[in-house]
């Protein structure tokens, strides 16, 4: 068609223009930054408690916990990575394991988690078909093959646990006592501030030896760990005056978590450019939330535990008149969806404490309510957009394998 530009001519004029964004890297979740802001006391604890592996003595084992986005992970592998280069330069033999807890294919049976574990330390073992206490013993002979200091990190430990339960925690935080060469110290991060009160009092009392709590940042603080990120990711003069501020605003609001303000301005960037944009503009933060949100929440439901996930299906199926849902509906449609997708139904009470997770993972609004001599009820809202709604329904079904 005459005046129609092609892809190619579309991909050149691309080319010619002066990208915004100039080190996108910078702005995504695995960038290990130099200076990292406001978290010089948890650095500081942290390297307190590992530095004594430079003088091959046994750290003790650290939880660390707080909100998500509050700076856990980075600052451990920070840590760690400084820790290696010191004893790198003095000949001690020191090994650092990372496992993310949330991946699926790793960590969803004790089988698989150990088998990973074997893996970091050079032996290869099948996905499947060994029996677990023969998975056991090929990683403690990797781990104890050599005089060795190993520090391991859980990340995201919490989700270890809803998939396997503690027995793993209580094998791993045990396993010195079976090593005769090797040292083992694990370092276990969670989002889930109340994690450790439900553990067995034997796994509470060796995993949580050393425990260091990162507060959310607040507004100011991210405005400072954007700025320092823009000046790398960005071109010179490339953000419109106050956007900092609105990515902050925006991400103070879910709990200063900085990997979502850092996760904002990289979207607002991209809708900017790819709108042609000079500048990226308050109005780009605006259309990045709205586009972040829809995605945030999908995420969040695919990595819900199945329990979790058929209780949240059950109260998407409640009638969706903007009219208050109440806990007993919900649990008697949910043993429903149990039946159907071959999972053994919890207690009421148990659903009501799921019931209380996904409010505070913001899916839900459940408010507790009184009902005189009835009883206490929950009177829950959902938060999800109506056009999410069926996406997200579809999601779960899916899942779920109904």
């Amino acid at each position: 068609m005459a005046g129609q530009l092609s892809v190619t001519d579309f991909f050149e004029d691309f080319l010619k223009k002066q990208p915004l964004l100039v080190d996108k890297k910078v702005l995504q979740s695995n960038y290990a930054p130099q200076l990292i802001l406001h978290r010089q006391s948890q650095i500081q604890q942290i390297a307190a408690i590992l530095a004594v592996s430079l003088r091959r003595e046994k750290p003790s084992n650290i939880f660390v916990y707080g909100k998500t986005g509050t700076g856990k992970t980075v600052v451990t592998q920070y840590v760690l990575m400084k820790l290696l280069e010191s004893a790198s330069a003095k000949n001690i033999p020191l090994k650092t394991v990372y496992v993310n807890c949330k991946l699926k294919k790793i960590a969803d049976t004790e089988y698989r988690i150990i088998a990973e574990l074997a893996k970091n330390l050079g032996k290869s073992v099948p996905a499947t078909g060994l029996p677990t206490d023969e998975v056991y013993n090929i990683f403690l002979k990797a781990l104890d093959s050599t005089e060795q200091i190993v520090v391991l990190v859980l990340d995201e430990v919490d989700r270890l646990v809803d998939k396997t339960g503690d027995e793993i925690l209580y094998n791993l935080t045990r396993l010195n006592s079976s090593l005769s060469k090797a040292q083992l110290s694990i370092i276990g991060i969670s989002n889930d501030v109340r994690f450790m009160e439900n553990l067995d009092s034997r796994v509470k009392s060796s995993l949580g030896e050393e425990n260091i709590v990162f507060p959310a940042y607040d507004a100011v603080q991210l405005v400072e760990i954007l700025r320092e990120r823009a000046k790398i990711a960005f071109r010179t003069n490339a953000l419109e005056e106050g956007m900092l501020e609105k990515c902050a605003a925006y991400a103070a609001r879910e709990h200063g978590d900085a990997r979502r303000a850092i996760e904002l301005l990289r979207v607002a960037g991209e809708v900017a450019e790819r709108e042609g944009s000079e500048i990226v503009k308050s109005e780009h933060v605006d259309r990045a939330e709205e586009r972040i949100e829809k995605d945030t929440v999908l995420e969040i439901t695919t990595t819900q535990p199945k329990q979790s996930q058929a209780v949240f299906y059950a109260t998407l199926l409640m009638p969706a008149d903007g009219k208050k849902i109440e806990t007993g509906n919900v649990y008697e449609k949910y043993k429903e969806i149990c039946a159907a997708a071959g999972l053994s139904p919890l207690t009421q009470r148990r659903v009501s404490d799921l019931i209380g997770e996904l409010d505070m993972l913001g899916l839900i609004n459940a408010k507790v309510v009184s009902k005189g001599r009835y009883g206490r009820t929950r009177e829950i809202y959902i938060n999800i957009q109506t056009d999410m709604r069926e996406k997200v329904q579809g999601k779960l079904k899916e899942e779920l394998g109904l």
